[in-house]
């Protein structure tokens, strides 16, 4: 194998690195946005959470009815 056929290897070898890499920088940042909605998800369903919990919590500070 000539320097020549060595250099067009290394070549065609670095061209599909370079796109791999791309595609794997595409890839995490569709994973960030994915988590930065799960994380706004998360955090709304925990407001919510505390909000019945907080409703639940001071109906039953109410003393219960006089027939139990």
């Amino acid at each position: 194998m000539n320097i020549e056929d060595r250099l067009i290897e290394l070549e065609t070898k670095m061209a599909f690195q370079e796109d791999l890499l791309q595609d794997l920088n595409d890839v995490i940042a569709r994973q960030e946005q994915q988590l930065d909605k799960l994380w706004q998800a998360n955090r709304m369903l925990k407001s919510q959470l505390d909000t019945v919990h907080n409703a639940v919590g001071e109906a039953g500070n109410e003393a219960p009815p006089p027939h139990y």
